[in-house]
């Protein structure tokens, strides 16, 4: 009896260890397909100084070109993989460092395509490893207020605008999508867009009638002010919920590689 039990379970260790064989090897050739989504040519530098109004850096792609200014990996790793800073954990490094990136490529390459290069960017320079679990989080949705939307729809052909000042956000030919993904820093949390609002949008946001300014031994609950601010200015509301939600877990990261 004894014997059927070891040879039973020789087999079933035989079988585990072909089966993580074979899914090593999926890896390794879906890691290897990513690997031809690279750039050309990369520049990692320390950051040059802050951003003016920008709390997480300054991310531009247009014409084969990444320009990323005063940014960190957990930057890189939201902007590559699409996440919200909340979805990210990992050591203290992941924020505390910032860089410069340039990074170039075929000009007809799209910003999709740019993103897949900087997650081997990421891999082959900052040797970046993360494993992905579910996670109870507060989430918010992005609707539309009663009373309806206050932006103006964007003349056809216009490229994405936006900027802060010390007061607020103007943004140019946004999409609801792109704004959700933008709000979601400020809220330190996960942000979906629900309006249902196809298109681009022309608005401006401005936060001084929404904070108190008299109560300044107080700091004010920038989830609270951007709610308000939203209904007031723009016709769009947060709606805030606990949902199991996809976390990103940094297992590794290291200082990146030279030019």
């Amino acid at each position: 009896m004894l014997a059927t039990r070891n040879y039973k379970w020789t087999a079933v260790r035989k079988y585990v260890s072909i089966g993580l064989l074979s899914f090593s090897a999926l890896a390794t050739i879906k890691a290897a397909g990513q690997a031809q989504a690279a750039f050309d040519v990369a520049s990692i530098r320390p950051s040059g100084g802050e951003v003016k109004f920008e709390r997480n850096g300054k991310t531009e792609a247009a014409h084969g070109t990444l320009t990323m200014r005063d940014v960190t990996v957990s930057t890189c790793i939201q902007w590559a993989y699409g996440v919200s800073q909340a979805q990210i954990q990992g050591p203290a490094s992941l924020t505390r460092v910032h860089y410069d990136i340039t990074a170039k490529t075929d000009p007809d390459i799209t910003e999709k395509q740019m993103r897949l290069m900087l997650r081997t960017l990421l891999s082959d320079r900052f040797k970046l490893a993360f494993h992905v679990e579910k996670k109870d989080l507060r989430v918010y949705s992005l609707v539309v207020a009663k009373g309806g939307v206050k932006m103006r729809p964007s003349a056809p052909g216009g490229t994405m605008f936006r900027e802060n000042s010390a007061t607020g956000m103007v943004a140019r030919s946004i999409t609801m999508r792109e704004l959700a993904d933008y709000l979601s820093d400020p809220v330190n949390a996960p942000l979906t867009d629900e309006t249902g609002l196809p298109g681009r949008y022309d608005l401006t946001i401005d936060f001084t009638p929404y904070v108190d300014m008299e109560r300044g031994d107080v700091r004010p609950d920038p989830a609270a002010v951007l709610k308000a601010a939203l209904k007031g200015e723009l016709g769009l509301d947060l709606v805030k919920d606990i949902k199991p939600i996809e976390v990103t877990v940094v297992d590794h990261v290291e200082p990146p590689s030279a030019n």
